[in-house]
């Protein structure tokens, strides 16, 4: 258990922690020289159980109440110093303003310097401590007379704390690891350590670790938990962290960086919360005041933006967007404070409620709602209630990370609430079962009216289809949502194109006479140098729009495929050309081939060749560099049927399968291609063609 002090300068702070410990937590020559707290110092108490109390002693001049502030964050339970001859002072309402602020709620006064006073005197400062502490969440505190100079007391003092610390327990260690540093050093024969509360989670020794903001990459080296070696830290101790990395040095981190779990690590700029005016405050709080954030042990400016319509009074409780000077490493739920920009006073505080904010429709009443959503006192209560309003889902990934769970912490809250989970390779969306069963209706139903309207059409475009189906999902996860409908034979993909299974185009009875002319002539021996769309017309005596026309259609169903421009083949063509194409790979040492290898098994000529090898190129069948190309094995059935089914869409967990291949022509969601223009002819991303975008950039996806 973490203990912190609070007081006015000269209260005996310090003095109290060295009769109560033997540790004398004033190190800096200055400290000495002066006889008052400027750094944060630290001590620690065996208890009797076998436990250890750590003690956290801070600055009482008004100089340093921003060093105060981050010795207090992370303490458990704050040990509030009042002289007896003085009584409460204006930095001990600071404090106690700032203790309740960040919500502790358990602890112990000490009246010191007992020794110099009266009785009555002690009487009236207990009084006078009473009255101060009656308006915060620390009323009714036990308040012990204590002496450093005679003993008196001290005894008592130590037996409540430890009495404190059994009805307190040990801090649930739940959560992914968050530390706030408060100290970084070099330490010869070990290195950069870091010392700091640990917020959350626990660390052991060779985790790898981030240091956030800045992003550092580490590794835990070695331990110390609550002054002691230890394997492990966990929430509540006081640690040094030994850390290892290639940037890693004591200049590289400072006070208010955090180190973290990697997957935590995702800083924040603009931040919403709940934010209550101390009553001491004279004015209301203006729009766009600029302001210190203080949140954990860092500090940083801020500006503020009212969210509600009336303004924030003195004593009142209400939302704000904090917009920072830069990213802090922060948690969803967090408690932080605002002073004013002299540093003189502290105007109030509360805490986090979302860390990605919005900059604009920030007022909304669907955005108002959210935020009452995330104010409830637990990430299940808020994710519940998140669910179940506009937008009516969850970025369970964000969510998690934002609230600082762990991968297993937030897998079992979805669990719990039935969550149907869309999952893509960077993210994982949540939605209620009563909102993904009505999704997939009003998918269902779309797809049904379209297919009335447009028989001719093979589909409803994809991302059209997205942009229809409420709740919108990203477009990621909406391609394995669908993925997922199809393997459950809700829907069926045609590449660019989502139809119901049954859907097919269908050709007129004239369309069809005419198809029945043509089919013929793309098979038999000229199937690898069919005709084109103006020699077919020549042929079959029949105007050139009516071929293109059907031939197009046909294209829609899945019949032929417009390898080039008025050059189409059979579907069945296609499938065996790519098997041709694979086979010739296959006799090649490498697994590269030319098209002039491919022009000899087709015997078809180069022309014809190179255009059968672009389009296989354009749907990454073939990948190429120069004058090589190889197969890709994970598109060689694209062509084929592929027909898959799975269990229904159901609460639990749907994944895009990156190896699935779907059944269409196209393989981009952007349309055909464009052969006049060359829109649509790059290279799929994955290919290693030289004057293709990285597969990183290509493939990024934009919801």
């Amino acid at each position: 258990m973490i203990i912190g002090t609070a007081g006015h300068i000269d209260h005996g702070k310090t003095a109290l922690v060295r009769a109560l410990t033997g540790v004398d937590t004033d190190r800096l020559k200055e400290e000495k020289a002066r006889g008052i707290s400027i750094a944060l110092g630290f001590a620690y108490l065996p208890a009797p159980d076998g436990g250890v109390l750590g003690f956290v002693d801070v600055p009482g001049h008004e100089r340093f109440v921003h060093t105060m502030v981050a010795g207090a964050t992370g303490i458990d339970v704050v040990l509030l110093v009042v002289a007896a001859d003085d009584g409460v002072m204006p930095q001990t309402r600071e404090h106690l303003a700032i203790v309740d602020l960040i919500g502790i709620r358990h602890g112990v006064v000490a009246l010191t310097k007992a020794d110099l006073v009266t009785a009555e005197r002690r009487a009236e400062a207990t009084a006078e401590i009473a009255e101060a502490l009656a308006p915060t969440g620390l009323a009714g505190l036990p308040v012990v007379p204590v002496s450093s100079v005679t003993g008196e007391g001290i005894d008592d003092l130590r037996a409540r704390l430890f009495a404190v610390a059994r009805d307190f327990g040990r801090r649930a260690d739940a959560g992914a690891f968050r530390l706030a540093v408060d100290r970084s050093f070099t330490l010869a024969g070990t290195g950069t350590v870091v010392t700091g509360t640990v917020l959350s989670g626990r660390v052991a020794v060779g985790d790898r670790v981030t240091v956030s903001p800045t992003g550092l990459a580490a590794r835990v080296r070695s331990i110390h938990a609550q002054n002691r070696p230890a394997e492990a830290g966990r929430a509540g101790d006081r640690c040094a962290l030994a850390l290892t990395g290639e940037a890693i040095t004591k200049d590289a981190i400072h006070r208010g960086d955090v180190v973290l779990d990697p997957a935590l690590h995702a800083p924040a700029d603009r931040i919403d919360a709940r934010l209550r005016l101390l009553p001491s405050e004279t004015r209301a709080v203006s729009q766009w005041l600029p302001v210190r954030l203080h949140h954990a042990a860092t500090e940083v400016g801020a500006r503020i933006v009212l969210l509600d319509d009336a303004p924030l009074s003195p004593g009142r409780e209400g939302r704000v967007q904090l917009v920072l000077e830069r990213p802090i490493a922060a948690a969803a739920g967090d408690r932080f404070v605002l002073r004013d920009v002299s540093a003189s006073r502290t105007l109030g505080g509360g805490r986090f409620l979302d860390l990605r904010a919005p900059a604009r429709k920030r007022r909304t009443p669907e955005r108002l709602a959210q935020l009452d959503a995330l104010a409830l006192p637990s990430p299940a209560a808020a994710l519940a209630a998140l669910v179940g309003r506009a937008p009516w889902l969850v970025d369970l990934t964000a969510f998690g990370r934002d609230h600082a769970l762990s991968a297993d912490e937030r897998d079992r809250l979805a669990a719990d609430l039935d969550l149907v989970r869309i999952a893509d390779r960077d993210r994982e969306i949540g939605l209620a079962p009563d909102t993904a069963a009505a999704l997939t209706r009003s998918l269902g139903a779309i797809l049904d009216g379209f297919h009335a309207d447009n028989p001719d059409l093979p589909g409803l475009g994809l991302e059209r289809l997205r942009m229809q189906v409420e709740p919108r999902l990203p477009a990621p996860a909406f391609r394995a949502l669908l993925q997922g409908l199809a393997r459950a034979g809700v829907v069926a993909l045609d590449g660019a194109w989502v139809r119901r299974p049954g859907h097919v185009v269908r050709l007129s009875e004239a369309e069809e006479r005419l198809w029945q002319r043509i089919a013929p002539q793309l098979a038999g021996a000229e199937r690898f140098r069919p005709p084109r769309v103006r020699d077919l017309a020549g042929l079959l005596a029949v105007p050139e729009p009516d071929v293109r026309r059907v031939l197009k259609l046909s294209a829609r169903s899945a019949r032929v495929d417009e390898v080039a421009h008025d050059h189409y083949f059979l579907r069945e063509t296609v499938v065996e050309m790519v098997a041709i194409a694979a086979d010739v790979a296959a006799t090649s040492p490498d697994g590269t081939f030319t098209a002039a290898q491919l022009r000899d098994r087709l015997d078809n000529g180069r022309k014809v060749a190179i255009q059968i090898l672009e389009f296989l190129d354009r749907h990454g069948v073939t990948l190429r560099r120069g004058d090589l190309r190889r197969m890709n094995r994970h598109r060689l059935d694209l062509f084929g049927s592929g027909a898959r089914t799975t269990d229904v869409l159901s609460p639990g967990r749907i994944t895009s399968d990156p190896g699935e291949t779907e059944p269409g022509r196209e393989s981009s969601p952007v349309g055909r291609p464009d052969f006049k223009s060359g829109r649509g002819r790059e290279p799929v991303s994955g290919g290693f063609d030289s004057h293709s975008l990285p597969p990183s950039i290509r493939s990024r996806s934009v919801p």
